[in-house]
């Protein structure tokens, strides 16, 4: 029997949003003088005090090459834990096209250990980075229809940083609370966005934190002097119910990676990995289950001699994004200054997802299932045919293995074909607020591989536009 994870928030959970700042900022000032001399930008007490003009200013990004200047953005610090002295960093992007109604998306990377920063260069933000150094713009941003908050979450990844080891995560519970934090704080910085539409994205590790924090949304709104207007979740090649979506060995047999030996070997590990998620023993499953791919060497490295987990015509490392220029671009000089993070160091996965790794085999299927249930969001799931990693025909057993009102219907649903300019860019099956989607010639990175395909996505997802 699958567990149902049941979440505690804090007791005082029920009053957060009312006291928000308050409890944020009970503790002594002599706690923030920790940080006041690293040179980064933090808003939270200009937030705190009402000086909202000061703080916008303060954190416009003023970059020097033309082609950025002329795209309007904002960067900075917004403190989650003042005791901890948690920061978490973000990068704003009004929508391009001039809208003031356009929607406002969150974008969380994965990981566990990720930044979101990944995706301004690489996947769907208005820039990218030539070999030189230099940015250029992005023909595919979601930014250009969209209003685009990228923070780089958990606490510790990226910019984002914690004074006190206390203040890592190590649950969905503390991600959601701390980003919880920041977008009341956002939205109190920018209230004009408050009454646009706001969906919570993400891709790979994000397909916990989107129903965290979307949960959390959902919980505090009712009472809430800050409400957030949820309107849906987007999830890309997602873990986010592990039990239901270890397929290894039928996806890689049936692309041929590997025989029916290699087969049996990986249903073996599948097996094992179900088996220790039913006994909660988490531990043991995560043992289990990144022996298959994660670990060096995996037994996907070891029956196949592919070194790349993202997209199964790939072989071996680096990826085409990765040990590139985005990384060493964001960590320069330029870009250190324009993002207001001072003397802040860029920290890399390793202790964020060390913090998290039990946490890996969770599930936030019961969160999914009560937002669904609720009726007022819409949830896309969405995954790149050739991922590896996150196979698609896991995505669509968490799909059908929801428990809502709707759950039987939306296994019966017709699979509908979606076409852009004449060609056939994925299948989707839709069910009331539920779409599962995937999109062709395309692995774990789906805004990555098809630029146009992700932009049409999101454009129609955002929308209420069909996927037909």
């Amino acid at each position: 029997m699958r567990r149902e994870l049941r979440i505690r928030w804090r007791s005082s959970t029920s009053k957060f949003v009312v006291a928000f700042f308050a409890a944020l900022y009970c503790c002594s000032c002599s706690a923030r003088t920790n940080v006041k001399d690293d040179g980064a930008l933090y808003l939270s007490p200009m937030i705190r005090d009402g000086r909202i003009d000061e703080a916008r200013a303060a954190c416009k990004v003023r970059l020097d090459n033309s082609t950025a200047a002329a795209v309007d953005s904002c960067a900075g610090y917004l403190t989650v834990d003042e005791a901890l002295l948690s920061n978490l960093f973000f990068w704003f992007f009004p929508a391009t096209n001039g809208s003031s109604g356009a929607p406002v998306v969150l974008w969380l990377q994965g990981g566990p250990g990720a930044s979101s920063l990944f995706s301004v260069f690489n996947e769907h933000g208005p820039f990218t980075v030539d070999a030189a150094g230099v940015l250029q713009t992005r023909r595919h941003a979601w930014t250009s229809t969209h209003s685009v908050l990228y923070v780089d979450n958990p606490v510790g990844v990226g910019y984002s940083f914690t004074a006190d080891d206390a203040g890592y995560s190590s649950n969905q519970t503390d991600v959601a609370r701390n980003l919880y934090a920041a977008l009341v704080q956002f939205f109190t910085l920018y209230p004009e966005y408050r009454q646009n539409e706001f969906y919570a994205a993400g891709e790979s590790y994000a397909g916990k934190y989107v129903p965290a924090v979307s949960y959390a949304i959902h919980q505090n709104n009712p009472g809430a002097q800050v409400k957030i207007n949820l309107k849906g979740l987007a999830i890309g090649n997602g873990l986010i119910d592990p039990i239901n979506q270890m397929v290894y060995s039928e996806f890689l047999y049936q692309n041929g990676l590997i025989d029916e030996d290699g087969k049996r070997l990986f249903k073996v590990q599948e097996d094992l990995a179900r088996d220790r998620i039913a006994n909660q023993d988490y531990r043991a499953a995560y043992a289990a289950m990144t022996r298959m791919m994660i670990t060096t060497p995996s037994l996907y490295s070891e029956l196949t001699d592919m070194q790349n987990i993202y997209n199964v015509v790939w072989n071996r490392n680096p990826i085409p994004f990765e040990g590139g220029n985005w990384d060493r671009y964001v960590q320069g000089p330029v870009a250190r200054a324009a993002l207001h993070v001072g003397r802040r160091q860029w920290s890399s996965v390793d202790t964020v997802y060390e913090r998290m790794k039990y946490d890996i085999p969770m599930s936030v299927a019961p969160w999914l299932a009560e937002l669904l249930e609720d009726g007022r969001y819409r949830v896309l799931l969405y995954s790149g045919q050739l991922d590896a990693i996150v196979p698609y025909r896991g995505t669509v057993n968490v799909a059908r293995a929801l428990r809502w009102t709707g759950a039987e219907r939306f296994g019966n649903a017709t699979r509908t074909t979606w076409y852009l300019v004449a060609k056939v860019a994925g299948y989707a099956t839709t069910y009331g607020p539920l779409t599962e989607l995937l999109v062709r010639n395309a692995g774990h990175m789906v805004p990555y591989d098809q630029p146009a395909w992700a932009h049409d996505m999101i454009n129609r997802f955002t929308s209420g536009k069909p996927f037909d």
